[in-house]
């Protein structure tokens, strides 16, 4: 059985981080794995707090899992301090996992900040050489770039700046850009893919950005290569955000099981 370890936070309304990951990699018939780098009690409307915890702490739990079960792919979320990026860097090189995916998380659906400048810095300097894939949104791609991103021109751009600080690929996801159709930007180091689709309007659209490279990362701990890997995983949450369950009065989770009760329901 492949296996998955996703290194984020916890939320607390399971829409996101830590649950949003171990759900998708469940839905790939991966077996997931987890390092929990902070507590968060959170729900549709807001994070309402954060707990970090100590770099010392995420190290064991890393070392835990790729010491004995293993992990055929690892994804990285939200890390929270330069005490845990510096951890989480250190074990990524003492284990060399095959394929790393890394979700620089920094703000929350609700809009409170997951990581402060300093730490943005270190995913930057310290993180970003070690991803096989990295996968901002615009807001995220222009922190770790200094460059605005606002278009899809723009998003081409900041592909081509954030390959050069290290990662092997990287997918500049559009759905902050504006138009009615979602442009990804998938760089490989050589070409560069306009992966289009129809936006969806919804507002359930919590642990989006989580479920894509959770998705991404148990498309390639399964064999795929990058691009199929990351069509699927486009297609994937598309249908958890259609499927969502409408749960909440803010920003709701999707449907992280929608395929496989599609694929369970009886024919009529």
């Amino acid at each position: 059985m492949r296996r998955a370890l996703t290194i984020a936070g916890s939320d607390s309304g399971g829409g996101a981080g830590i649950q949003a990951d171990l759900k998708t990699f469940a839905a790939y018939g991966v077996y997931g794995a987890s390092a929990l780098t902070a507590i968060t009690a959170q729900n549709t409307i807001a994070v309402s707090a954060v707990h970090v915890l100590p770099g010392a702490l995420v190290r064991a739990q890393i070392d835990a899992v790729l010491g004995d079960i293993g992990a055929d792919a690892v994804k990285t979320g939200m890390l929270g301090s330069v005490e845990v990026v510096r951890a989480v860097v250190d074990a990524l090189r003492a284990h060399r996992p095959p394929v790393v995916v890394v979700d620089p998380v920094m703000i929350a659906k609700s809009g409170n900040t997951l990581l402060d400048t300093d730490a943005v810095a270190a995913v930057r300097e310290w993180l970003l050489p070690c991803a096989d894939v990295l996968t901002p949104n615009a807001p995220e791609a222009a922190a770790l770039t200094g460059h605005e991103v606002h278009s899809v021109a723009t998003a081409r751009e900041a592909a081509l700046r954030l390959h050069a600080l290290g990662p092997k690929a990287v997918l500049v996801k559009g759905g902050h850009l504006p138009g009615g159709e979602v442009v990804d930007i998938l760089y490989d180091g050589h070409h560069i893919h306009e992966l289009r689709s129809a936006r969806i309007a919804s507002t359930h659209t919590h642990g989006t950005g989580c479920t894509l490279a959770s998705a991404i990362a148990a498309g390639l701990a399964r064999g795929a290569g990058l691009e199929a890997a990351v069509i699927d995983a486009r297609a994937y949450v598309a249908g958890a955000i259609a499927h969502a369950p409408r749960l909440g009065r803010g920003h709701g989770p999707l449907d992280h099981g929608w395929r496989t009760r599609a694929a369970a329901a009886p024919a009529l």
